[in-house]
Formats: structure tokens, C-alpha cells, sequence
């Protein structure tokens, strides 16, 4: 079978940020697992314009072909004041049937918890572009020193898995769905991000 192409999205550009090496981490732990072919995706390399220009540019073209090769996705997010950063919706955003019929997990970050609001969120962002997000995270506390050794470590690597999971199932099947036939959801065509302007 041919190997599901999973792209790994950091989703922070701030400097001094630990989402690289979380992302790095999450990365090298799929790519130990047989089936996928990995690929990470940093928005710190993209530049992208301030203001949504009336053509894309070529960073946001390239995004965007880096979006429609993945058959399954991992946003790896921190949680900014119970959201996620500006920088990763205005990259969402420049996509969008790209994400459509895919699976989506997420690989949060925060203290105490874990990066769980802005999961939250990202769920309803990434519903309204009909992609499917699996049930299960994982979320790294920065107060136990984000991937310390040990017993933290050991629990993390354990949910890496159980999302591996259920991204490889559910990227398997959606990816014959989309073979057998194509992803209509029914809406008007518009322009992108543009629905509730």
C-alpha cells in the first residue's frame, strides 16, 4: 500500500518558541511508525503578507501545495490567552479545499493545560473547511519541562500513538473515499475565506 503522506504543521513563528521541537520530536516518533511518510511544515519559513493580497503569492502558493499533497495532518499549536497563535488561522485560512476530507490531530502545548482551549477551537476552524479532527491529543505541559526523560516522556510517547492511530484509519479510509469519489459538500463556491464577510 501506498504510504499516507502526514505533514506535521508548527504552527508558531515567535521567536524563542519551543513548537519546533516539539514538532521535531512528534516527527522523528512517526516516522518510526510503518506506513507514513512525514513531512514538517514550518510557517516561521513562509513569508507571507501582512494583508490577504488579490493573488496569491508565492509563498502562500507554495502553502498551499504543501497542503493538498498531505493526506493527514498534526497541527502542533501552543495555547495563546485559551486560543492559538494569528499566525497559524491566517495560514489556515489561505487553503481551502485542500483540507477537505482529511483527518486533522493535534500536538498541543501550554502550562497546566496543555494546550487544550486552543484545541478547542481549532476543532470548529477546521470542521467549517470539512476536514475530520481524530479524538485523541497530545498535549505537552511546559511545567514539567516539555519533553523531559522519564515517566512524562513514557505517557507522551503513548498518546503519540494512540493518535498515530487513529490518523492512520481514518487517513486510510478518507483517502479511498476521496478515490471512489470526489468531496462535494454541497456549498456555493466563494471566495476563500470570505464566508462571513
Amino acid at each position: 500500500m501506498t504510504p499516507l503522506r502526514l505533514a506535521v504543521l508548527i504552527g508558531s513563528t515567535r521567536e524563542g518558541r519551543v513548537g519546533d521541537r516539539i514538532a521535531g520530536w512528534f516527527a522523528d516518533q512517526a516516522r518510526h511508525r510503518a506506513g507514513l511518510v512525514v513531512r514538517e511544515i514550518d510557517l516561521a519559513g513562509y513569508d507571507f503578507p501582512a494583508a490577504l493580497p488579490a493573488e496569491p503569492t508565492p509563498a502562500i502558493r507554495e502553502f498551499v501545495a504543501q497542503v493538498a499533497r498531505a493526506e493527514a495532518f498534526v497541527v502542533v499549536t501552543p495555547e495563546y490567552n485559551h486560543s492559538f497563535p494569528a499566525s497559524l488561522k491566517q495560514a489556515i485560512d489561505f487553503a481551502y479545499d485542500e483540507w477537505q476530507a482529511k483527518p486533522v490531530g493535534f500536538v498541543s502545548y501550554g502550562y497546566r493545560s496543555v494546550g487544550r482551549y486552543a484545541v478547542e477551537q481549532l476543532r470548529t476552524v477546521f470542521t467549517a473547511l470539512h476536514a475530520t479532527t481524530v479524538r485523541d491529543t497530545v498535549g505537552v505541559d511546559l511545567l514539567d519541562g516539555g519533553l523531559p526523560d522519564g515517566h512524562v516522556e513514557e505517557r507522551l510517547r503513548q498518546d503519540v500513538r494512540v493518535l498515530l492511530d487513529e490518523l492512520c484509519w481514518w487517513g486510510l479510509a478518507l483517502r479511498e473515499g476521496r478515490a471512489a469519489r470526489p468531496y462535494a459538500c454541497g456549498e456555493p463556491s466563494m471566495e476563500r475565506g470570505s464566508d462571513h464577510e
